[in-house]
């Protein structure tokens, strides 16, 4: 009887104590439950996912994130992906409320006996726990935060379907490396998208939400490759694959194929340095790198290509001319040489060129060890390769001291030390497999090219250097430098829209301006110190005479010719002072470019775009470049209606005659003038060199009716860059040796006459109307009602007999072309 009383009383005890530890557990979770974050946000979850840049063919060009992350529906995801991450975090995920009771038991159970030995707890967090804690809560290691946790996952399971948790996960979820989802993993780890993942591959991802860096395969290979094969144990046991496809994968060595967030076309790092720069200041840096655009540029490979090898075999000829200056630095190679030359920084975007140590020497060839690469985790490679570097491959080399070039070079020692470090390019390989180089050496001159479509203004390729590992600074965007002659088309253009023709004729003869305000009194000259006399605006351009420029401006007025060079883009506000018209002005080779290409468009207004197309991470357009209306071209289908139509509402820049006759001068300076090397295109083609005072600057720019293109060539601090070195020496052969690979296999096409202009034959010296055909007769474009006269007519004047002009040339032989362009004096 006492026994029953006292297990009646114990057992009232116990009741009551538990009534009151679930009243203070209800309480708490109350408490708990009141503070928990609204899951409502989960509907309209919008993560941080990468922006993808791609090029005008749809080749991936660059990817930029802060986290790497690809948002993919789950419809979108395969089965085996799903299957692989069950197995390895919640294999129950389809069938529990939220959270797994048994496995949360069994890790209470495990966490006593952690406790007691001090180890770290364990989780039994669900995939739905996960998602949780990873959207709504933090990762501090607390009971308060567990239990939110389950709360929040009994109310997610209440709100969403599973599959909408699971690509909730899938695409949230860390994976190593800055990678998030699997999307984005999939491209990193395998350089494949998620859907070509095979079951090791499948595994291997899924084995590393537990610790990504714990599993990382370059540190740890062998414990990556045991919990790789955990998860495809898990998947037979689950269901998800039979013993021979496990066995099968087991097989498969882990094989990581990364893939860098770095430029993915070759030589188009300044292309897309300058669309990264436009898409912030369109939609700021969070759009960009968290945003999810996708980027449709002009960009096209091939022709970027070109560009870039035009404008480096330009620059490293000029350079090579000039001799040797040294190597990058020295090293002791008395040990392991590799380690220290590892660390020297190579020429990422020229991947002909490797650095490299000379080791030994004798009198015909030097040895030089190549520079190894380095694991993802910055250790350097064992292997070590050596190469040839014979004196046939460096006799370029000469030491230079000031403008003077060194003693030839007849064996390595005149040029190299040992230890030194020098790049070098492979031409060939030994018998014996090793490679044979040849000495290179970083130009210091510089340049830029651009190429554009002259009727959208694309810019289809721009290379803003030698090397954009080398100097980041953009030569064709950011650097501002006098165009010299290569800015008088734009002075004889405004004189052809105001009442001159081609055949106006301009004396070309020595002369002294009062520039008034204290600027005092200006001399002109002519590139080569000569004069002409009277010759016609066509000879003037074709042959850059500095003087009748001068004269043409002065009587046309200088405040014309400013607003001419406003409405082009060249100048945002030119002072109205006679040197202008010679290009003494500062500007880009991106906007001369495309002030060209507004001739090459019969006048209408271009702007130069490197972005055709920007749509958001749902794929709705959001910008488009080419704002033309297209009537008609929403029709559904035929039904005998007239052809659509694009209106084209672009302002009207230049006159569409005075366009084509411009263009036709310009195509004398290639048929006759200071660029006669570009004859060698053999196609129409019109251009205009440019070189600056003391030949600091070289310039071409020219233009076929389908593709306007820009040179420039000087160094980063202007400097002389030597007699002779013009834009028709310099930049033009860089134009030519472009253009020939850029339109090959493309018919020629003439430039198109516009309605009214009437060709008439006339004397090419005079300028007169002419009779009959032969070498000194030309056919000459004008608008109606300026039909060339009988008479000259002459701008400018000159006191003295033209015979006795001092530099006069008076016979023919005297009168031909000069070597050169006009310079800026």
């Amino acid at each position: 009887m006492i026994f029953v009383r006292f297990f009646g009383w114990a057992f009232a005890i116990g009741a009551f104590l538990a009534l009151i530890a679930a009243g203070v557990v209800a309480v708490y979770i109350k408490n708990e439950a009141s503070d928990l974050p609204d899951i409502a946000g989960l509907q309209n979850y919008e993560p941080p996912v990468m922006t993808r840049v791609h090029a005008a063919d749809g080749q991936l060009v660059a990817e930029y994130a802060r986290e790497k992350r690809l948002f993919l529906p789950i419809q979108l995801i395969p089965d085996l992906v799903k299957h692989a991450f069950m197995s390895a975090e919640d294999k129950d995920f389809y069938s529990h409320p939220g959270i797994d009771p048994i496995s949360l038991a069994g890790a209470m159970v495990k966490n006593v006996e952690n406790a007691i030995n001090g180890r770290r707890l364990v989780g039994a967090s669900t995939i739905t726990q996960q998602v949780a804690k990873n959207f709504l809560l933090t990762s501090d290691r607390t009971v308060d935060r567990k239990v939110k946790e389950m709360l929040l996952s009994l109310r997610m399971e209440q709100a969403y379907t599973k599959d909408q948790i699971l690509e909730l996960y899938l695409n949230e979820i860390y994976l190593g490396f800055g990678s998030y989802g699997v999307a984005a993993a999939a491209l990193f780890y395998f350089d494949k998208p998620v859907g070509d993942l095979t079951l090791a591959e499948a595994a291997y991802m899924a084995a590393l939400p537990k610790a990504p860096t714990n599993y990382n395969p370059y540190r740890y290979y062998d414990r990556a490759l045991e919990r790789r094969n955990w998860v495809i144990d898990e998947m037979v046991q689950n269901g998800y694959a039979t013993p021979d496809e496990a066995a099968a994968a087991k097989a498969t060595p882990i094989k990581i194929k990364r893939r860098e967030l770095s430029t993915q076309v070759t030589a188009s790092e300044y292309f897309v340095e300058e669309v990264r720069r436009e898409l912030i200041q369109r939609y700021s840096e969070k759009g960009l790198y968290e945003g999810g655009l996708s980027v449709r540029t002009t960009l096209d490979p091939q022709m970027q290509v070109m560009a870039r090898d035009a404008l480096q075999h330009a620059l490293e000829k000029f350079d090579m001319a000039r001799g040797w200056r040294g190597p990058v630095k020295s090293i002791d190679v008395a040990g392991d040489w590799g380690v220290p030359l590892a660390d020297i920084p190579a020429l990422s975007d020229i991947p002909e060129w490797q650095l490299a140590v000379v080791l030994s020497m004798d009198d015909k060839a030097a040895t030089v060890g190549l520079q190894p690469g380095k694991t993802p985790t910055g250790k350097v490679v064992d292997d070590r390769v050596t190469g040839e570097l014979p004196v046939s491959e460096m006799t370029w080399a000469k030491w230079t001291s000031g403008d003077r070039r060194g003693r030839k070079v007849t064996k390595p020692d005149d040029v190299l030390n040992v230890g030194d470090v020098v790049f070098v390019e492979r031409v060939d390989t030994n018998a014996d497999g090793t490679g044979i180089f040849r000495l290179r050496q970083i130009p210091e001159i510089s340049g830029a090219l651009v190429a554009m479509e002259p009727l959208t203004g694309r810019v289809r390729a721009l290379v803003g250097g030698f090397s954009y590992s080398e100097s980041e600074f953009n030569r064709a965007t950011q650097a501002w430098r006098q165009p010299g002659s290569s800015f008088k088309p734009f002075v004889y253009s405004a004189a052809l829209d105001n009442g001159y023709t081609p055949s106006s004729v301009v004396m070309d003869a020595p002369f002294e301006i009062d520039q008034g305000g204290g600027l005092g009194v200006w001399k002109p000259k002519n590139y080569g110190g000569k004069f002409l006399g009277p010759a016609t605006l066509r000879t003037g351009i074709e042959r850059s005479r500095n003087v009748m420029t001068v004269r043409l401006a002065q009587d046309m007025g200088m405040p014309l010719v400013a607003e001419y060079a406003r409405r082009f883009g060249i100048y945002d506000d030119m002072p109205p002072v006679l040197s202008m018209s010679l290009g003494a002005g500062e500007t880009t080779v991106l906007r001369l470019t495309n002030a060209y290409a507004i001739i090459a468009n019969g006048g209408r207004r271009v702007e130069p775009t490197l972005i055709d197309r920007v749509q958001d991470r749902y794929g709705h357009t959001i910008y488009r470049a080419d704002q033309r209306v297209c009537q008609g071209c929403d029709a559904p289908e035929w039904e005998g209606q007239d052809e659509p139509t694009i209106i084209d509402d672009r302002e009207q820049v230049l006159d569409p005659m005075t366009a084509y006759q411009i263009t036709s001068m310009m195509e004398g300076v290639v048929q006759r003038g200071t660029a006669t090397v570009v004859k060698k295109l053999g196609r129409p083609v019109a251009g205009k060199t440019g070189t600056t005072n003391d030949e600091k600057d070289a310039w071409f720019m020219g233009f076929t009716p389908n593709l306007t293109v820009g040179v420039f060539i000087g160094y980063d601090k202007p400097r002389p860059m030597g007699h002779g070195s013009t834009g028709g020496q310099l930049a033009a052969p860089v134009f030519l040796d472009f253009m020939q690979q850029a339109l090959a296999g493309q018919p020629p096409v003439e430039f198109k006459v516009p309605e009214g202009l009437t060709l008439i034959p006339i004397d090419r010296k005079t300028g007169l109307r002419a009779s009959g055909s032969g070498p000194g007769v030309i056919l000459e474009a004008f608008k109606p009602g300026t039909e060339p006269s009988d008479q000259m007519d002459i701008i400018g004047d000159y006191d003295g007999a033209y015979s006795g002009v001092p530099g006069a040339v008076n016979s023919e032989a005297e009168r031909a072309a000069i070597t050169g362009t006009g310079g800026l004096y």
